[in-house]
């Protein structure tokens, strides 16, 4: 069997040798749909790595130090301090919190980094004009300095030098801030960034017990100093309600970011390597087609099937290997080129070189799917027989391969979903990615089918003899052969992930303004102290254009322990407990409705109890009678959890998971909140009252905030949008391969239309409508197809409403009408320019 085998092999080594002698003619579509797929996969998986390589080494940088313990609405009391001190080689203690920059009748809300004299322990701030950090902190004039994001200078009409005010204390601009260090979050945050000396607000109320800041004391430790810090100082300070974070993990939400986008950009790109495929099918057989006659000629001299299965195997093969070498190739050249625009908009630098794991990945999916989508055509070379030498015979047989190849044909898609499941890290997405593919493929195969068919049927009725190029058009559109199920497939299925992705990009960025209700809050209003309170509601509930007003106290706490067990072995990694939340007390269920258990007395005093969130308990597994440990400001209260409430943060009012009885709190310092709805004409009035009066308190735009978070997820969806073009070029290279294979059809059409009087005009008008016919049928069935899987994602991924972009579908369906049009023009220039003598004399 050995020796057989060598002597087959030998022999179509042989043959493939010639074979490839004739040039790579025939393969130019299969290698540009396998190099596309494959570069694609490659350039999005290697910018992958280069990113995460850069939050690796740049962990201690974007945290600010080795590691870092944070507090919530308090600094670190002295023994606290000084075992953190005793741990730490070096030190910076900082605070984060926002406020309102004032300047004359301007206002506008900052996000504030108060630092010490040791910060930045890692990195340097980049400033312009540039100076020492130091410099631009004492300030002139006996005035304390500021550094101010460019976006906030220019929002105040503000020059270097001029004075502003934060909370009643007068700063000077010393220089504008560039970049900062210990950028963890991404520049995400609800107002542009300012830095300023710590000490410069003392004697001030922005910092006070009560008010919303974070206090972060960043540490720099000897080297493999992280894990034993970790275990000194944690198990004293975790209980008073500290959060640790260290640089092997400096900026976590930026990791989960770049990995998640990473996962679904390899998602879209197999998408394209399967449109890919279609045009890799279509070569194939379209070659082999070109090959009968001299398969015929091998099998009359005796060559047996296998050889001759094994002769363009491995020519296809040799091509592949060609194809995944330019691909990977290509693949790790491009991101070269996005980087640069990619560093922009991340505060990490990407540090790019060859990274084999991304290439390997993406040569592994491309020659899968070269396997996947080259055999079923190559199974079928067996079909030829020796008589068809002397018929007009082509691979086209409709029957199906041999039950052996069937079998392989799934075995290698299995296995090519387990693999693209494995390395995205996304199993549930991956899946339902490739279920959603195979619908669509199935979708479009049959409505090319569909089209086949009432294009013929339309073209034989009464209706149309009166018009005769439409009639014509029709009836080519639905005779034999033909390119309807090649181009409404290719089409249809680059159509079918762009309109995926548009209808996802639509609703990442409509996705707050579109679920917030009919009458949303103007501002949030924070840090109101209780002496306060009460003059805020005097001047609203005396402002015609404000028609309602909530108020409550609000604390920040940590959930530490449910029912006397650490929490995150009871709720795993629910958001709830994944570091502090807000909550409050009130002595009456106020804009709620309690759904289970009892609201405590209004004038009860016993032992703590707790009003929790009902979705929100559902999902962590708890409920009535549950015990709840909450740290706040250091200090531990256990309640009893005695009701559960409906929380609609829908609502973009005031929501609170954890509200508790009045006197479980009493004596905590805390703040207040409000939330003002009122019409926009008194939006500036309020903002310039409040501020005049209590400039310790900030006023948060909801307007404002909802622009930047729909600005993020825009970025977002704009990256999926690329990812998806790529797509749409592998489709579109698809469509002019099958429109190139019809060339010659048409060239002997155009003749013989020519001959019977047809102008040049109507012949040309009779291969557009076919076109436009074809790309209508791929775009419809790719709206509807994108239109379903951008709900799914939108739904079941994202957990949000979905709306449906009409807008967006109509441009997908133009775009599908006229890039069939443009290629079908584009390949009837030859066939209109070819003598009707010279053509129909070659085909006697």
């Amino acid at each position: 069997m050995i020796q057989n085998f060598a002597q087959n092999f030998g022999m179509a080594w042989r043959l493939t040798r010639r074979e490839l002698r004739g040039g790579i003619k025939g393969f130019r579509i299969f290698l540009a749909c396998l190099i596309l797929g494959v570069a694609a996969i490659a350039a999005v998986g290697t910018v992958r790595e280069a990113l995460r390589a850069g939050l690796a080494s740049q962990g201690a940088v974007l945290l600010g130090g080795d590691a870092s313990i944070s507090f919530t609405y308090r600094f670190a009391d002295d023994a606290e301090l000084a075992m953190i001190s005793d741990a730490a080689d070096d030190l910076s203690a900082v605070a984060d919190f926002r406020s309102m920059i004032v300047v004359g009748e301007e206002r506008a809300l900052t996000q504030v980094k108060a630092v010490d004299d040791a910060y930045p322990l890692y990195g340097e701030a980049r400033l312009d004009p540039p100076m020492p950090m130091a410099t631009a902190l004492d300030g002139v004039n006996g005035q304390p300095g500021i550094i101010m994001d460019d976006l906030l200078i220019d929002r105040l009409g503000l020059q270097i030098g001029d004075t502003l005010t934060l909370g009643e204390i007068p700063f000077v601009l010393m220089t504008e801030l560039v970049s900062e260090p210990d950028n963890a979050s991404g520049g995400f945050g609800l107002g542009p960034r300012s830095i300023l000396r710590r000490s410069a607000l003392d004697g001030s109320s922005l910092l006070s017990e009560g008010t919303l800041f974070d206090s972060h004391y960043r540490m720099r430790l000897p080297e493999g100093g992280i894990g034993p810090a970790y275990g000194a100082l944690m198990p004293d300070l975790e209980p008073n309600g500290a959060r640790w974070q260290d640089a092997r993990d400096g900026a976590p939400g930026m990791r989960r970011l770049i990995d998640r986008l990473g996962a679904f950009l390899v998602l879209v790109g197999l998408a394209g390597l399967a449109v890919g495929g279609v045009g890799i099918s279509a070569a194939i057989r379209s070659y082999l087609d070109e090959k009968t006659g001299t398969i015929a000629i091998l099998r009359a001299l005796g060559a047996e099937r296998r050889v001759i299965f094994l002769t363009y195997f491995l020519q296809i093969g040799i091509l592949t290997v060609l194809g995944l070498a330019l691909g990977v190739i290509l693949g790790a050249v491009i991101p070269a080129l996005l980087v640069p625009v990619i560093a922009q908009s991340l505060p990490v630098s990407a540090e790019l070189t060859l990274y084999p794991g991304p290439l390997a990945e993406a040569a592994l999916y491309g020659a899968l799917a070269a396997l996947l989508f080259t055999l079923w055509p190559l199974a079928r070379t067996e079909e030829v027989k020796a008589a068809d030498l002397f018929r007009d015979a082509a691979l086209g047989s409709n029957r199906l391969p041999r039950p052996l190849f069937i079998g392989l044909c799934v075995a290698i898609l299995a296995l090519l979903v387990w693999v693209a499941a494995r390395f995205s890290g996304m199993q549930a997405l991956a899946m339902w990615s490739f279920i959603g593919l195979g619908g669509a493929f199935a979708t479009l195969v049959l409505t090319g089918i569909a089209v086949k068919y009432a294009a013929r049927w339309l073209g034989h009725r009464q209706i149309l003899r009166r018009v005769p190029t439409l009639r014509m058009a029709f009836t080519a559109v639905g005779g034999p052969g033909g390119e309807a199920g090649a181009v409404v497939l290719s089409l249809g299925l680059g159509l079918a992930v762009l309109a995926a992705v548009g209808q996802i990009d639509n609703n990442l960025r409509g996705a707050i303004s579109r679920d917030l209700p009919d009458v949303a809050p103007s501002f949030f209003v924070v840090d109101i102290q209780p002496d306060q309170i009460d003059a805020v509601k005097t001047r609203l509930e005396s402002d015609p254009f404000v028609s309602r007003i909530d108020t409550a106290p609000m604390l920040r706490g940590v959930i530490t322990k449910i029912n006397d067990r650490p929490s995150r072995e009871v709720a795993g990694g629910h958001w709830v407990i994944r570091g502090d939340r807000g909550l409050t007390y009130s002595a009456t269920p106020t804009r709620t409705t309690v759904v289970e258990g009892e609201w405590w007395p209004e004038d009860y005093q016993g032992p703590p109890q707790i009003s929790f969130a009902a979705e929100e308990a559902r999902e962590m597994g708890i409920g009535i009678g549950d015990h709840l440990t909450i740290n706040i400001l250091g200090r531990d209260i256990t309640g009893e959890i005695t009701s559960l409430r409906e929380v609609d943060f829908s609502q973009a009012g005031m929501g609170f998971i954890l509200t508790m009885n009045p006197s479980a709190l009493a004596g905590a310092p805390h703040s207040y909140i409000a939330t003002i709805y009122s019409e926009q004409e008194g939006e500036a009035a309020i903002l310039r009252d409040l501020g005049n009066a209590h400039p310790n308190i900030t006023l948060i735009s909801v307007r404002d905030a909802i622009t930047q978070i729909t600005g993020l997820m825009g970025q977002v969806a704009a990256a999926i949008t690329y990812g998806a073009l790529a797509t749409l070029v592998t489709g579109f290279v698809v469509l002019m391969g099958a429109a190139a294979a019809g060339e010659r059809a048409r060239t002997y059409e155009a003749a013989i239309l020519k001959t019977l009087g047809a102008t040049r005009a109507g012949i040309l008008l009779n291969f557009a409508i076919r076109s436009a016919v074809l790309g209508a049928a791929a775009g419809v069935v790719a709206v509807v197809a994108g239109g379903i899987a951008g709900w799914a994602v939108t739904h079941y991924i994202m957990e949000e409403s979905f709306a449906f972009d009409l807008a967006n579908a109509l441009a997908i369906v133009t775009g599908g009408v006229i890039a069939t049009v443009l290629a079908g023009l584009f390949f009837a220039y030859r066939p209109l320019s070819a003598k009707p003598a010279r053509v129909l004399r070659a085909r006697e």
